[in-house]
């Protein structure tokens, strides 16, 4: 028996009635609920709740955010201000900075930020406020559920300490649960409901309650046996991803070596119709989870004396891809003969991914970065945003015409926004620096791809 099972074993099992009673509240959806953090995760979950019929309560530290929202606002593109406003006219859902509400919750789940620190190691800063929030207000027969990514042992090491400090046990007086998020902000086929539930409990029981919850507005439950488990499935999902595409990004580098293009041969490989699964190169990787999720597992593996190589190793090549890219602009000027210092360098899109506004971890702010210091002239055009700081610099968005194409000695398409127009991008750009094969099946002599 392992150590997980013999503490779960000791937990006495609360009493059928104990058990009913949150049960019931679920079932009939009187249970109230509480979800704190109101970003890109947090909102689309409250107001799929608020929609299945509970009582929601979004806690957010941010005024300005919950000024938006009573304004029927919604800063969430996942989320439309029309839905929003439907479930705050029903008072389904109510948004406040008041965090003494948690003591009327049934259920509370976190959505907070998981950031890395300066040296790359996990920062759970906000997992810790969060818990200390609901351990200062906990009470019996009370769920709580993390969603924020974070290394294995997060909930059951970090959390449940604090949680139990107050002196309530898990498994009989309260339930203690983590169920990774799924989100894709800007995925228009897959959302909260049609996405399959990861969910692991601290006990038995635990789990089960949780599972009934989600079942409430999620279409298929993956219950796991721990929450250890459900921790290291929200890892695995992005290191899968970070590691293939670190495997691309490097076969990107070999195809520029042999001067091949290493979007033909994806393409032909792909052709096959098992063994290969295509993974698209790019200028570096960006967003809340890809670059991020695997450090969690490094820094934990690190503590037991474990050293996972190809996640650091994928992480290595993937960051030094904005390198690439400004070689690769500063080849294509050179064969022009024009520097980097002095041209008028155009970059489209800043977001981390297409058609979303997030700029976190974006590359292509690592590639303004560079082109500043090499004494270019840069500017960009993002239509989902309107201003990006490089240092302590603030750059404006440029509206994207023909006559700002024209006027620079290079474009290059670092995020493809499908409002972005490949034939009118060759058409009036001098020279065209493709990072995200937007030109895909077009050709031109001042086009360069990756």
């Amino acid at each position: 028996m392992s150590i997980q099972e013999e503490n779960d074993q000791a937990i006495r099992e609360p009493s059928p009635k104990q058990m009913f009673l949150l049960q019931d509240k679920i079932e009939t959806r009187q249970a109230r609920i509480g979800v704190l953090g109101l970003g890109y995760v947090g909102l689309p979950l409250a107001i799929e709740f608020a929609q299945a019929g509970f009582s929601v309560t979004g806690f957010e530290v941010d005024p300005s955010r919950i000024r938006c929202l009573l304004a029927n606002q919604s800063y969430i593109a996942d989320v439309q201000s029309a839905d929003l406003a439907a479930v705050i006219e029903k008072k389904r859902f109510m948004p406040t900075t008041n965090f003494s509400r948690l003591e009327m919750m049934d259920v509370v789940i976190i959505c907070v930020p998981t950031p890395l620190n300066k040296t790359k190691d996990p920062d759970i800063s906000f997992i810790a406020t969060a818990t200390d929030k609901i351990a200062k207000f906990i009470h019996k027969q009370e769920l709580i559920i993390l969603e924020s990514t974070t290394y294995p042992g997060t909930t059951r090491e970090f959390m449940l300490p604090r949680l139990e400090s107050k002196g309530l046990k898990v498994g009989k007086d309260f339930y203690l649960a983590f169920s990774p998020e799924r989100i894709d902000p800007g995925n228009l086929h897959f959302k909260l409901a049609n996405t399959p539930k990861v969910v692991g409990g601290v006990t038995p029981v635990c789990k089960e309650l949780a599972v009934l919850l989600y079942s409430q507005v999620v279409d298929k439950i993956i219950p796991v046996s721990s929450a250890e488990a459900a921790e290291v499935v929200k890892i695995l999902e992005n290191t899968f991803r970070a590691v293939n595409i670190g495997l691309v990004n490097e076969m990107a580098l070999v195809c520029d070596k042999l001067h091949l293009n290493v979007w033909e041969i994806i393409d032909a490989a792909a052709s096959k119709p098992y063994g290969f699964m295509p993974f698209y190169p790019g200028p570096g990787l960006g967003g809340h989870c890809i670059p991020i999720d695997p450090h969690y597992l490094s820094w934990k593996m690190k503590s037991l004396n474990f050293s996972t190589r190809f996640i650091e190793l994928a992480g290595e090549i993937n960051s030094h891809m904005p390198e690439f890219v400004v070689e690769k602009i500063g080849r294509a000027l050179n064969e022009r003969e024009k520097s980097v210092k002095g041209s008028n360098i155009l970059i489209l899109g800043v977001a981390y991914k297409a058609d979303v506004s997030d700029v976190r971890e974006s590359p292509a702010l690592d590639i303004l970065h560079l082109l500043l210091e090499q004494g270019a002239q840069v500017g960009f055009c993002d239509p989902f945003v309107p201003v990006v700081k490089i240092g302590d610099k603030d750059i404006p968005a440029k509206p994207l015409s023909a006559s700002l194409l024209k006027s620079a000695d290079a474009v290059v398409v670092v995020t493809p926004h499908r409002v972005f127009d490949a034939n009118l991008i060759l058409r009036h750009a001098p020279l065209v620096i493709d990072t995200r094969n937007l030109t895909r099946g077009l050709k031109a002599d001042h086009l360069v791809r990756l």
